[in-house]
């Protein structure tokens, strides 16, 4: 897990994403590491990186989706994938809009495969961490699955 948060990486506020997401994931019986918290931009893609070199299967990204002069995830992400997935960040943006969170139509985040990685990128909020998880969370074994070459029946 990657949150990318300039004022959690210096240590001027609480990360309170990362939490969430190593105890969600790990509650669907994951290998969870703890979460890795950068500043947004460049070190975003170079823990990203890291990751997919080390092998992990998934990695979740939050913070850095939306449309302030800092926010850069997407752009450190399409660097690292291989192929995109459009329908997830889809989904993400509709169910956010279907939850009355107008705003979620701004997140930038994308979804796609680096190498035997999935990446997907979360908006930094809680709401939009769990959120982003409730969607996510029906799709992620048969999606690891098809990744690793999986058939194609629904799990």
């Amino acid at each position: 897990m990657v949150v990318a948060s300039t004022r959690a990486a210096a240590g001027a506020a609480e990360d309170r994403s990362g939490p969430i997401l190593v105890e969600r994931l790990g509650a669907w019986g994951l290998e969870v590491p703890p979460a890795v918290v950068v500043a947004d931009g460049d070190p975003v893609g170079e823990a990203l990186r890291a990751a997919v070199a080390d092998g992990v299967d998934l990695v979740l990204t939050t913070g850095g989706t939306g449309v302030s002069p800092t926010d850069r995830t997407p752009e450190q992400t399409e660097a690292v994938l291989d192929r995109l997935i459009p329908g997830i960040p889809e989904l993400l943006r509709q169910d956010g809009v279907a939850k009355g969170v107008a705003t979620a139509v701004l997140s930038r985040g994308l979804a796609g495969v680096a190498g035997t990685t999935v990446v997907v990128n979360l908006p930094g909020s809680e709401g939009g961490v769990r959120d982003g998880l409730d969607v996510l969370e029906p799709l992620v074994e048969h999606l690891l699955s098809q990744v690793r070459g999986g058939d194609h029946q629904a799990t």
